[in-house]
Order: structure tokens, then sequence, then C-alpha cells
């Protein structure tokens, strides 16, 4: 096993604090990782892992290896592309992260766009509503929707894409049941889906904006749900109103009739919409050309800050 390999493996041991999850993620026996772990150790004459029973933790000097060896594989990534002529030449693996709306309704269908012409590389693409760790979990990019402040990721580089607007959806079916609402005092007459990614939690309430201040306003509800196909689905069942980002999700059930826009003049904050990578200083081409393409067909679902009011 040369250097560059037994590097590349110990930054997936770094990463994941785990030999088992290293392998698994390698593919190689764990024994394999151990060896090379070993021979990395004695080569460098330093400890780089303290390792137990249930533990794998950097030891001073395994953290500046570690990053020290994440620019190098970084820029071998870039070196193997430099000279190439064409982008039928990028190659590897892409392992992305984007949030379960936005992959199913718009990013997905156009996936054959962007993979066309590109027959060496693959694309791993995960969709939770669980907030998945990228550098542990071996991400080249991931969505976020929502405040910057509040993302808890400052380690790593976000490219800002836009805002995605807001909307107030309901069935049909509960419209017939209890009427339209035509103002804020009517909504006290109403239902409201509640959404928590932790159970326990107190609902928010009806979000809006009042002369650029975000304000709430308590509703009852009967169900609360913790993942974006659940609200969905509570909405379509006639469980209450929802307060949903404009993607081709909601178009399409609007379109067809299965949702109804409500009280378009008080809409929650748009939210915004960002790529975080890893900060490293050369991104190979293959995560800068996947970061363009989605920033290109986002655009249509996107608004800039300044233009909220128009």
């Amino acid at each position: 096993m040369n250097r560059l390999e037994a590097m590349q493996i110990y930054v997936r041991v770094a990463e994941l604090a785990s030999f088992t999850q290293a392998a698994d993620s390698l593919g190689l026996p764990k024994a394999s990782i151990s060896t090379a772990i070993k021979q990395l150790e004695s080569l460098l004459g330093t400890r780089l892992l303290n390792r137990t029973t249930r533990t794998v933790q950097m030891t001073q000097d395994g953290v500046l290896f570690y990053e020290r060896s994440k620019d190098m594989l970084a820029d071998m990534d870039e070196l193997q592309t430099m000279f190439q002529q064409g982008e039928g030449e990028i190659s590897g693996r892409l392992r992305i992260d984007l949030p379960i709306g936005v992959a199913r309704y718009i990013l997905i269908p156009r996936l054959p766009e962007f993979l066309q012409g590109l027959p060496k590389l693959e694309v791993e693409i995960s969709s939770t509503d669980r907030r998945v760790d990228l550098v542990r979990e071996g991400f080249d990019c991931v969505m976020r929707i929502g405040a910057l402040s509040s993302l808890g990721e400052s380690a790593l580089i976000a490219r800002q894409l836009g805002e995605l607007r807001q909307i107030n959806c309901v069935s049909p079916d509960y419209l017939a049941r209890f009427g339209t609402p035509q103002s804020l005092d009517d909504l006290r007459q109403h239902r409201l889906i509640h959404y928590t990614a932790n159970f326990g939690g107190k609902p928010v309430g009806f979000e809006y904006v009042d002369n650029g201040q975000n304000k709430t306003l308590k509703m009852t509800g009967s169900i609360t749900v913790n993942n974006s196909d659940a609200y969905q689905a509570a909405c379509l069942a006639g469980f209450g109103i929802i307060q949903v980002p404009v993607t081709g999700m909601q178009r399409e059930l609007i379109a067809a009739g299965r949702l109804v826009e409500i009280l378009p003049a008080y809409t929650a904050q748009a939210m915004p919409v960002s790529l975080l990578y890893a900060n490293r200083r050369h991104l190979p081409k293959r995560t800068q050309r996947l970061m363009n393409w989605i920033a290109e067909v986002m655009a249509p679902y996107l608004v800039s800050p300044d233009s909220r009011g128009t």
C-alpha cells in the first residue's frame, strides 16, 4: 500500500472515528485499515490516533496530519484533472445530501442532463430530513434550507443560492369543511398542522411577516409531524394548513387542484438556500461542476433577498 492510499485511509478513519466504519466506507478489510495506520505511524515516527475498544481519537499530531493530508489529497485530485480537455474525463464519486422535496421534484428529474457526457462519474444522493454530518459521512456538498446563523456548521464554506418563498396551503376538502380564511382573525377558527424536528417541543404556530417583522400566531391543531413527506400528506388528508417553501412539489399539487394557496399577504419569511462544502483550497472539478449545475437548476425557484417584496 503506497503512502497516498495510506493517507486516504487515515483521513476516513479520522473523519469517522472508527476503523470499522472506515473499512466499510472504503470497501477494505478492517485488518488492512489497521495495518495501513500502523505503517503510517511508523513512517512518521508519531502516534496519530489514540485507540481504545470503544473510541478512536486523533492526537495533536494526528490533527495536524489530518489537515495537511486533506489539502494534499485535494491537490492530487486537482492535478489529475488539470490537463483534461473535456468534461467527459471527469470521473470519481460525488456524494451529496438534498432536502426531500428538492431532490424528488426538482433535481433528480433533471439529473440525466447533468450526467450526460460524464460516463465515468457516479453520484450518490442522500435525501432525508435528518441533518447529515458532511465531514464525518463523506459528503462532497450538502444543500441546507434555513438561516445560516442556525446551521451550526461554521467550519464549512457556504455558497448562498438565494431564497425560497413560502406559501400557505390547504386541501380543497379542508376548505369545503371549514371555509377559506380571509384574514389573520379568521385563523382563530382554523387548524394548523404542526411541524417539529423533535417531538416534545412547543409548536411554533402560524408564522408571517408584518412590516418587516417576523410574527407568530398561536393556532390549534390535531396533528404534529416530524418530516416533510408526512407534513404534505397530512395537508392532503385535510388536517389543516401548512406553510411550505415553493418547490416543484407544491407547484404540481396546486396546478392539479390538490392543494390551494391561501392568505398570500401573510406568509412566513423566505428561507435562504445554501450549498455547504468542506473548507479546502481546491475543490475537485466534479464538485464545482455539480454545484454550478444545482445553482442553475434551482434559479427559477429562488428569489434574491432584495426582491422579497416584489
